[in-house]
This record gives structure tokens, C-alpha cells and sequence, in this order.
């Protein structure tokens, strides 16, 4: 299967999503969002200060569509690292 890394620059880097946004695009409860980011099946957030943290639409929206084109859990885990990865190299 062929997932792609959302690849946006940080001048277009798009919408940013509160946790409770990603609760209610994905069906998840906060406390299982959570449990699925340490599992390494989601993206961790980005701090924008120290009590406030948001996440990258297309990063959402990534693992979204993996799991709709039926990911396994094996597949979303490459899937995050990337995306992972992918954030280490936006200026």
C-alpha cells in the first residue's frame, strides 16, 4: 500500500486543528486520541506554547485516509514516523 507524507511547506502549511477537532473528525474520545499517539498510531501535537497545542490538518487528514484505504496498524506506524521524519525538515 502506498501512502503518501504530507509534504507542506511551512509558508503554506495549512489549518491548524485543536485537539478537540481532531476528537470530532476521527470519532475518537481525547483519552484514546492520546492512547493512540503513544502507540505511535498518531502524529503528537505541536506545542505552541506551553498549554497550548495543536495538530496539522494534512497530518490528521493523512491518517484519516490511510486507515479509509485500509491500513493496518503496521502501516499507520510508518505513516507517522514519516510524518515524524517529514516535520523534522519544515523551515
Amino acid at each position: 500500500m502506498n501512502i503518501q507524507t504530507p509534504t507542506a511547506s511551512a509558508a503554506t502549511a495549512g489549518t491548524l486543528m485543536r485537539p478537540a477537532d481532531v476528537c470530532r473528525v476521527t470519532g475518537l474520545g481525547l483519552s484514546t486520541l492520546y492512547a493512540h499517539i503513544d502507540r505511535g498510531m498518531f502524529p503528537k501535537p505541536v506545542a505552541l506554547s506551553r498549554r497550548f497545542v495543536v495538530f496539522p490538518q494534512e497530518e490528521v487528514t493523512a491518517v484519516i485516509n490511510a486507515r479509509i484505504a485500509g491500513a493496518d496498524d503496521k502501516a499507520i506506524k510508518a505513516l507517522v514516523a514519516e510524518i515524524t521524519e517529514a516535520r523534522k525538515r519544515r523551515v
